[in-house]
């Protein structure tokens, strides 16, 4: 009798046992079902129109006089749109404008070749592009989620496709304007007065002005001195320093710069850091110029404009 019990168990023993493998199998191809679902590759397409397409984002703004007397004032931007990937029921990809790099997602309409995009939204500057593809050009216009929150909540579009390339030769148009007109900076001067002899003062406003400085001096070709650097404005040694950032299509925050740079034909903006992009050149000549930068002085001129 003891040994037909324990015939029973061990059978019984085994029965659980190999269901207990067949439910972890179960499991297991259930789970590999579910792993192969959510790894699915979705194909992508309209590989084509991928890429930059940079340009004109222009629209008209609200702005006010000193005595608080408002105008309107007609504003064009540079806006870059990032196409990177295109898929049956998505698009994606990112803007960039002013420094400020936003991603995007959206739907592509073949009929019609256009585009509807939307960037996140938890930004005051996010908004929606509806847009055309007509060839290499996109045009259409952006509208701003919260309108109350921007000057200009509605903007025109139109831009042109382009292929971002580094090159350290790039430099400024020798016939570039040479003045920061974002900055003007109030001086007193002094007069003599010829009626009366006295001697009396007044308020008025100045720029920054560069000098042809910067036409010559190349800090992602050359390694820079102290010599070289030493006499320079202070204006000078900033646009030398972040024509190295330019090159590599950094977008500037700072208007000043931006100005400069979309003066030129090559200046495309495609992202908001590019550090890693710098040679080890670069990064040297670029902590020279900080360090000259801190303690330089500005030529300040008065211009009409």
């Amino acid at each position: 009798m003891k040994i037909l019990n324990y015939t029973l168990i061990s059978l019984l023993a085994a029965s659980l046992l190999s269901c207990k493998k067949e439910g972890k199998t179960i499991a297991t191809d259930k789970d590999s079902v579910i792993a192969k679902k959510d790894s699915v590759v979705v194909p992508e397409i309209y590989k084509e129109y991928y890429g930059i397409y940079t340009g004109d984002f222009a629209g008209k703004e609200m702005n006010k006089y000193e005595d608080g007397e408002e105008y309107e004032d007609y504003v064009n931007k540079k806006l870059s749109l990032k196409i990177n990937r295109i898929t049956k029921d998505s698009v994606y990809g990112q803007s960039i404008v002013n420094g400020n790099q936003r991603p995007f997602r959206g739907i592509f309409n073949e009929s019609t070749r256009s585009f509807v995009l939307d960037e996140p939204g938890n930004d005051k500057t996010d908004g929606r592009f509806e847009v055309k593809l007509n060839g290499d050009s996109i045009t259409g216009k952006w509208n701003a989620f919260n309108k109350s929150a921007v000057k200009s909540p509605l903007k025109t579009i139109k831009l042109s496709k382009r292929d971002f390339v580094y090159n350290p030769n790039f430099m400024l148009n020798k016939d570039s304007d040479l003045v920061d007109w974002s900055n003007p900076k109030d001086f007193v001067e002094k007069y003599t007065n010829e009626d009366t002899g006295k001697t009396e003062s007044y308020t008025t406003s100045k720029n920054r002005v560069a000098s042809e400085a910067i036409f010559t001096l190349n800090a992602s070709k050359q390694k820079l001195t102290e010599k070289e650097l030493k006499n320079l404005r202070k204006l000078d040694l900033e646009i030398i320093k972040n024509s190295v950032f330019a090159r590599h299509g950094y977008s500037f925050k700072k208007e000043t710069y931006r100005y400069f740079f979309e003066q030129t034909d090559w200046y495309i903006p495609v992202s908001n850091n590019v550090d890693k992009e710098l040679s080890p050149m670069e990064k040297e000549n670029v902590a020279l110029l900080n360090r000259f930068i801190k303690y330089a002085e500005d030529k300040y001129d008065s211009f009409g404009r």
